[in-house]
């Protein structure tokens, strides 16, 4: 069975057929219950690459029935078993918005807060660009789901890595979208009439950091001016 993780592994640039690939994922979902760490980690970046691609892709995972695994795989204490199980999950939600639906209802969102809240740095950019890739392709109903989950705070907290342009940028893009929903809430007069997401961006810090960038950092100096003049 650890062959053919191997096998999608190792051909990760060629076009696999989707009858290849509905074959391979029975077997990656027994395997992503292995008690071996490599097999584990094998058998998640073979996961990763399937789910890397077009919403049909996406979709033969997620009918794959692995999202509940994923969801303890993220508290796996091995990095290497993390990373794959958390790129997987990065591709998913670049799919529509049922397919981010999925995610949430698998309960992976509250798991991809605390990693970023709490894990190494590599771990909490790419829960970081989950979530921010979820915010990107969300419905506004979903996004708000997203701040439900608290998901505000440590987007900001990962902006003070302001050495880290990838991480900034991933960032940004995320409270970009929550502030679109927060702007469009407050047109509608559900927030009574202020961007609720932009108050809490605020006591966040969030508004001091992204200020801080307009000002002092070259490389986010336009960004964080549009999100400072159109929000605050």
């Amino acid at each position: 069975m650890e062959n053919k993780a191997l096998f999608v592994e190792q051909n990760e640039g060629s076009h696999v057929i989707r009858t290849l690939v509905k074959l391979v994922l029975p077997t990656l979902a027994r395997l992503i219950h292995s008690k071996d760490e490599v097999v584990l980690a094998k058998a998640c970046r073979a996961l990763s690459y399937l789910s890397d691609g077009t919403n049909d892709k996406i979709q033969t995972v997620i009918e794959a029935g692995v999202l509940g695994r994923l969801v303890e795989l993220l508290m796996h204490p091995s990095p290497s078993v993390i990373t794959p199980a958390l790129y997987t999950i990065k591709h998913i939600v670049t799919g529509d918005d049922v397919q981010i639906q999925a995610i949430i209802e698998a309960n992976i969102i509250a798991p991809l807060v605390h990693l970023v809240q709490n894990a190494e740095l590599d771990i909490r950019k790419q829960a970081a660009k989950a979530i921010s890739n979820a915010a990107s392709g969300g419905t506004h109903d979903q996004i708000r789901f997203l701040v439900s989950q608290g998901c505000i705070k440590p987007l900001c907290d990962l902006l003070l890595n302001w050495s880290d342009s990838e991480v900034v940028t991933v960032c940004l893009q995320g409270l970009e979208n929550i502030l679109k929903v927060g702007e469009a809430d407050k047109n509608m007069s559900i927030m009574g009439g202020v961007n609720l997401y932009a108050q809490m961006i605020d006591a966040a810090r969030g508004r001091e950091t992204i200020e801080f960038l307009w000002t002092y950092n070259t490389n986010f100096k336009e960004k964080a001016g549009e999100l400072h003049k159109t929000y605050w």
